[in-house]
């Protein structure tokens, strides 16, 4: 990622993007009770709304970002909730870097951030028997006006995230038309899987 558009995303966050969303991915809320607690990974968590929720119920946390402004603006959000998240920024679109360690991680929530090539690594951080949850923005034709990207690049094509995700143990998997917890209608591929062991 250029540093031109890691400057996008802090002036985005400076400038109030996203401070309404304040609720956690609907699939997260959806699946928390049914997942084993432990340590957790929120990958581009921008404001960490995804990561409070996390620690919130008892998981330890690390949040990673390329943006400064959103990592503290959770920050801040942590300290007043008094919870303890380990918050990185790092460009994961920068060659060679792997900052992600190998077998660490219970649970790594990835939401709306495509990284075609960072799946096989974060398959690798899972514990055995942990779970990927991920939900991206899909391009699928529809007549729906519907939040998100209007770039193509930035949205999944059908089938995409099932075939990246080859060698998990599918628990979940969804792609249509979704309304967020704001209202917002948007086109989404989700998919819950487990690691083998």
């Amino acid at each position: 990622m250029s540093a031109a558009e890691r400057d996008k995303w802090d002036e985005r966050y400076r400038a109030g993007a996203y401070e309404q969303r304040t609720h956690p991915t609907a699939l997260l809320a959806e699946w928390l009770p049914r997942l084993r607690r432990g340590t957790a990974l929120d990958v581009g968590c921008g404001a960490g709304r995804n990561a409070l929720f996390l620690a919130a119920n008892g998981y330890r946390v690390d949040a990673l970002d390329i943006s400064t402004v959103g990592l503290e603006r959770g920050r801040r959000a942590a300290a007043e909730r008094d919870l303890d998240i380990r918050w990185l920024c790092v460009d994961l679109d920068e060659p060679g870097v792997t900052p992600l360690p190998a077998a660490t991680y219970d649970l790594i929530v990835w939401v709306r951030y495509i990284h075609r090539g960072l799946m096989p690594h974060v398959i690798e951080c899972l514990r055995p028997g942990g779970t990927l949850l991920c939900e991206q923005h899909l391009d699928l034709a529809t007549d729906s006006d519907v939040a998100g990207p209007t770039n193509p690049a930035f949205r999944l094509q059908p089938g995409e995230l099932l075939h990246a995700a080859t060698g998990l143990v599918v628990l979940h998997q969804y792609e249509g038309e979704k309304t967020d917890p704001d209202g917002r209608p948007v086109i989404l591929a989700q998919l819950v899987a487990t690691a083998p062991g």
